[in-house]
């Protein structure tokens, strides 16, 4: 028990460094070296009795779980301060290098642009990290709805291996940061890489390296099965898929198809998972088995110089190992390599080890390989699934094994038997995938019921074999056959599966929870399928209750709560009520399948526990502010909604442009135009427009004007609450503002910069005016525009207001009531180490 917990605690302080705000220095450091010097001395001693310490065993076993985590703590605080010194130095921020570099990773195919990561080899100047992330964009680059050139972008064939010459403009990694939102600092800086750089000019090819190292070679090796099986799957619907399934491929899954595997819980059939490694490992070691007996080598058989038995185990480990790097050697793959690895070595050993023993080494095993691997969703889901599968059948009560019966009875017992474990399975995991996604799938045991042995069965081997079909001389009709027949059955189960998830009981949104109420629902899930009899096991289910019923706490009646997202160079805005829900603006349509309203403002709404919009206002036609709202209303029911312009007319015209003219959104049950004077009331709370000045039919059309006729028409709303104000002024300019100077002559407590902080707004007589006490710009990092402008910020600051920006401080939470008015910066409420130079630098 004491080694599991010295693992276990090993684990735990990897946990807490990923955690810190600021990594310790060396001071820190070396108080707790001493410490764990001290504690080993201590450890030492008592680790046998001695006279008149009858306690010392118990006392050296209880020291050294607190030993390793002191030395875990410490060697994980030196890896994550040597990958933080290798960062981009100041005076190349956002200007261009000449770099020498080395493709690292399989390049990304876009249809404008390649990306990659790359292994820096020179560069100049000095002060470049030694991996960054390259994306080169085509001349022709896509616009909002699609490709804005006829002529298809043209690259050179890039591979793993491949050194070229490039001038890049780098930039240390900068990402959103939004309560409960996806962490792109994080998950950039758990892959190593300190810097991302666009491609200027003309690269030039100097050689290739396919046999650099290790990690290249196996990536060339996938490059070169998605390209010998490219052919294959083009123009199929679900070919992505299928290279998905061989090589581990997702980039080139479309977003409705994930959406579709997310709301039927089928994500990790698409994912290169332990049964997909275990299947290969399982058939190779067979064949192996079947083999060797039969194999003579001068004379003798090899069963008698090496057991069939540890030949085979040793085999089906080797393949495990080659496709886990061909699948890219992510989180779950390493866990199931890890995990074969340690019961071949335990089998060979004839070391006797229990399940618990095996879970904590691999737990430790992978966490000491990569310390970050605990931001990977992958990694607690991939963990979870084997931990309930282990006790699943202490917690059914009954063992998988038949006694024989006839093959009816035999097969209809095994599928009650993966019937029970997928519902063991899908049950168990449901606080984790409520952490982190905010979305439980209700349709998850059905469609895993016929998709897990027609995709583990049937479409898996199928792609495995036309990859390798495709890499053999003279096979490609042989490979041909095998895809169409695995991109037949694959399509046979989409049918279903897409008419699940468009029902509106598919999936369920779970709130965010309090992490202590997580913490004590994933304590209630580990005792709840531990083996039958463990005291309070049935009752240990209620623990789970209350994390998935939580409810954000609401406004008091008469407050609001105001969160400006980070969107980017765009907009978009929540105000709550007691019982009501506003939406000002819906962020920026990026592609045909990418804009803020899908990315940022639904899942903030999922996470918030909201689920209908009571008014959406759209101030203008700009896409930075209406380019998100096809998303939300695909996803949110809305009452009300209000614009300076035709909003339905505007939606067809983007359905056009989309190539999808038929494919509306569902339209809010009542829509009008905003105009100043226009006002209503709820829970205490006035809402009223004060511009537009009157409503203007001729340019409310959804076709695009001028950007300076919308922005002078843009809606601006004033929310007054019985305690504090909040003033949305969208892109309005400085004569706009001129008009509305006697309307804020009162004071307005919270204003939003008109126009992202632009120069041409926040006049000073307007300035003079509102008084505000919070100005909050919501502003792109890098942004071309310059915005918000300096002159601004100190005309703002003089007038006694603090000013906020996004870029820097990610989304802004305002809170009213009557005991004060609160804003807090996601950035500063959630600091991560990580993110220290990065924040910094932008002060």
């Amino acid at each position: 028990m004491t080694g599991r917990l010295c693992l276990l605690a090993a684990v735990a302080a990897t946990a807490v460094v990923q955690c810190l705000p600021d990594l310790p220095g060396h001071g820190m450091l070396a108080a707790l070296v001493a410490a764990g010097a001290g504690l080993s001395l201590v450890a030492a001693r008592h680790a046998h009795p001695v006279p008149g310490f009858p306690a010392g065993t118990a006392a050296g076993r209880a020291l050294a779980p607190l030993l390793v985590a002191v030395l875990a703590f410490a060697v994980t605080v030196l890896r994550a301060q040597a990958r933080l010194d290798d960062s981009l130095a100041p005076s190349n921020e956002n200007k261009v290098s000449r770099v020498v570099l080395r493709v690292a990773s399989l390049v990304r195919l876009d249809p404008d642009r390649r990306q990659f990561q790359a292994d820096v080899l020179s560069s100049k100047p000095l002060g470049v990290p030694s991996r960054i992330l390259v994306s080169w964009h085509s001349g022709g680059r896509s616009g909002p709805y699609g490709r804005s050139d006829a002529q298809p972008a043209e690259f050179p064939d890039l591979a793993p291996g491949q050194v070229w010459r490039m001038a890049l403009t780098l930039k240390t990694p900068h990402g959103a940061r939004n309560p409960h939102g996806f962490d792109y600092e994080g998950h950039v800086f758990a892959q190593g890489i300190r810097a991302t750089g666009s491609v200027r000019g003309r690269p030039v090819y100097l050689r290739d390296e396919p046999w650099a190292d290790l990690p290249v070679a196996a990536q060339r090796a996938r490059h070169l099965v998605r390209r010998a099986m490219r052919p294959h799957l083009d123009g199929k619907r679900y070919g992505a898929v299928l290279l998905a399934l061989a090589i581990g491929d997702q980039d080139s899954v479309g977003a409705d198809d994930w959406r579709v595997f997310n709301q039927t819980g089928l994500t990790h059939l698409v994912s290169i998972s332990g049964s997909h490694i275990t299947m290969i490992a399982a058939l190779g070691g067979l064949a192996v088995l079947w083999l060797w007996p039969r194999i003579r080598f001068r004379g003798r058989a090899l069963a008698e110089r090496v057991p069939a038995q540890v030949a085979s185990a040793w085999t089906a480990l080797a393949l495990a190992w080659l496709y886990c790097l061909l699948a890219g050697w992510g989180v779950p793959a390493r866990r199931t390599f890890i995990m074969l690895l340690v019961l071949a070595c335990a089998r060979a050993a004839r070391v006797p080890l229990n399940t618990s023993r095996a879970l904590c080494l691999v737990v430790f095993a992978v966490v000491a390989l990569d310390p970050w691997a605990l931001f990977a969703s992958g990694f607690w889901l991939s963990f979870g699934a084997v931990y309930v599968l282990l006790a699943s059948p202490g917690w059914l009560g009954r063992d998988l094994v038949v006694r024989r019966r006839a093959w009816r009875h035999r097969v209809w017992r095994y599928l009650l038997a993966a019937a029970r474990l997928q519902l063991a399975i899908t049950v168990g995991l449901t606080p984790l995938l409520a952490l982190i996604f905010h979305q439980v799938s209700i349709a998850s045991p059905v469609a895993n019921a016929y998709a897990i042995p027609v995709i583990g069965a049937v479409v898996t081997p199928l792609s495995l074999l036309a990859a390798a079909a495709a890499l053999a001389p003279g096979m490609d009709w042989l490979a041909g056959g095998l895809a169409w027949l695995g991109h037949g059955a694959l399509a046979l189960i989409m049918a279903p599966t897409t008419w699940l998830a468009g029902l509106g009981a598919a999936s369920m949104d779970v709130p965010a929870a309090p992490w202590w109420l997580t913490l004590v629902a994933i304590a209630g899930l580990a005792v709840a399928v531990t083996p039958h009899g463990f005291p309070g096991r049935a009752a240990a289910w209620l623990l789970v209750v209350p994390a998935l019923w939580w409810r954000p706490e609401k406004p008091h009646y008469g407050g609001w709560h105001l969160v400006a997202l980070d969107v980017g160079q765009s907009s978009a805005i929540v105000v709550r009520t007691s019982d009501h829900v506003l939406v000002f603006d819906t962020g920026l349509r990026t592609g045909p399948d990418a804009d803020a309203g899908e990315r940022t403002v639904w899942p903030y709404m999922r996470a918030a526990g909201i689920e209908r919009i009571d008014v959406l206002v759209v101030s203008h036609a700009d896409i930075d502010h209406a380019g998100g709202v096809r998303s939300i209303l695909s996803h949110a029911r809305v009452g009300q909604s209000y614009s300076s312009f035709d909003l339905h007319a505007y939606l067809r015209r983007e359905a056009r442009l989309l190539g999808r003219p038929q494919d509306l959104p569902r339209l809010p049950d009542a829509m009008s135009v905003c105009a100043a004077g226009l006002s209503w009331h709820v829970d205490g709370v006035r809402f009223e427009f004060l511009w537009p000045a009157s409503p203007a039919p001729g340019r409310r059309g959804g076709t695009p004007g001028r950007r300076s006729r919308r922005n002078d028409d843009a809606c601006v709303l004033l929310v007054r609450g019985a305690d504090h104000s909040a003033l949305l002024t969208s892109d309005i300019g400085a004569r706009q503002e001129a008009a509305l100077v006697k309307r804020v002559a009162a004071g307005v407590d919270v204003v939003m910069a008109a126009h992202h902080g632009s120069g041409a707004s926040s006049s000073a007589g307007f300035v003079r005016a509102a008084r505000a006490s919070h100005v909050i710009a919501q502003a792109g990092k890098w942004n071309r525009y310059g915005h918000p402008d300096p002159a601004v910020q100190k005309r703002w600051a003089k007038s006694g207001a603090r000013f906020w920006r996004t870029d820097r401080h990610g989304a802004l939470h305002v809170r009213s009531g009557p005991t004060g008015l609160y804003v807090e910066s996601t950035r500063q409420a959630y600091p991560r180490y990580w993110q220290d130079q990065a924040f910094n630098s932008n002060k």
